[in-house]
């Protein structure tokens, strides 16, 4: 929905620079630019208000009741826009490292590992952003990014992390329910945990029925969630099967509150990957820190 009205929002800085200072002349040395400057934004601000903000006389200017009730709101709006922009600027200074990945791989995968990091690395600052459904990795504003992909994306430096196998799983609770299940076509009679909308490249029921050369199965029920990890709580929780990724549900797999209740699985054709930029400044000492840590949590790959 579009934020309407809105003033001229040029005039809110001359406006509250005039309004604390009580000033024109003060504000005009504040904001670099000349008395007749601030007093036009001014006049601009008032004629779109239809209202008088400042009482002038010959000695001195004071605050309208309008414009004093209306300094507080300006002035509360700029400071907190001058906070949330100081917080982003932050995040952009030599220690910072932007890591952009999905919501699974962030929820059950990074995150799970970052304490260490930050353990041994107090001066790094470490930002991770969710994006699911990415067209195109290439406009991601980040420094690296950790995505499972079939196609490798082009005009990025990639470095395959680990290959990817897909079962199903459902919590021990579930399987004792259902003792009859030990193949595939028992699950015609249990209730399926369905990705909507499945993030790029995932592989979702219909694919992998189809890869294990098997007809498509109608399960008795079926819940349709569009969250990933959402998904796997709603398995831990016994509602059903879901189809696991063998990296990203290894700790609940080795903890028992998940299980295989069938032993099919496919081996994907893509791989989670890090990601890039190719044409980027040369990579911050930081980045190069958080980069090797992550390889270094990878058999294999901390040369790379």
């Amino acid at each position: 929905m579009k934020i309407h009205p809105l003033p001229p929002l040029n005039s809110l800085v001359a406006f509250e620079s005039a309004a604390r200072h009580l000033s024109f002349t003060l504000a005009a040395q504040e904001l670099s630019v000349t008395q007749g400057a601030i007093s036009r934004q001014v006049r601009l601000l008032e004629d779109y208000l239809g209202k008088s903000l400042f009482e002038r006389t010959t000695r001195s200017m004071n605050l309208s009741p309008t414009g004093a009730q209306y300094y507080e709101v300006v002035r509360e709006s700029l400071l907190q826009l001058a906070s949330s922009t100081g917080e982003i600027r932050h995040w952009r200074g030599a220690q910072q490292v932007t890591v952009a990945t999905s919501t699974a791989m962030a929820s059950l995968w990074l995150l799970p590992k970052v304490a260490e990091f930050q353990r041994d690395h107090e001066d790094v600052d470490l930002r991770i952003i969710a994006y699911d459904h990415v067209k195109d990795f290439t406009r991601l504003d980040c420094d690296l990014a950790l995505y499972y992909c079939r196609t490798l994306p082009k005009d990025m430096h990639v470095t395959p992390l680990f290959t990817e196998e897909v079962f199903p799983v459902c919590s021990p609770g579930y399987l004792a329910k259902h003792p009859e299940l030990s193949g595939i076509n028992d699950f015609a009679n249990c209730t399926l945990l369905w990705l909507e909308d499945p993030q790029r490249d995932w592989i979702g029921w219909n694919e992998w029925f189809q890869r294990q050369g098997h007809k498509l199965i109608e399960p008795r029920h079926r819940i349709n969630i569009n969250s990933y990890a959402m998904l796997l709580q709603s398995a831990i929780s016994g509602q059903g099967i879901a189809l696991a990724w063998s990296n990203l549900v290894g700790n609940h797999l080795q903890t028992g509150t998940l299980v295989r209740p069938v032993a099919a699985t496919l081996n994907t054709d893509g791989q989670f990957c890090l990601l890039e930029p190719n044409n980027r400044p040369a990579t911050r000492q930081s980045v190069k820190k958080f980069r090797a840590w992550l390889l270094g949590e990878l058999p294999g790959l901390s040369g790379s």
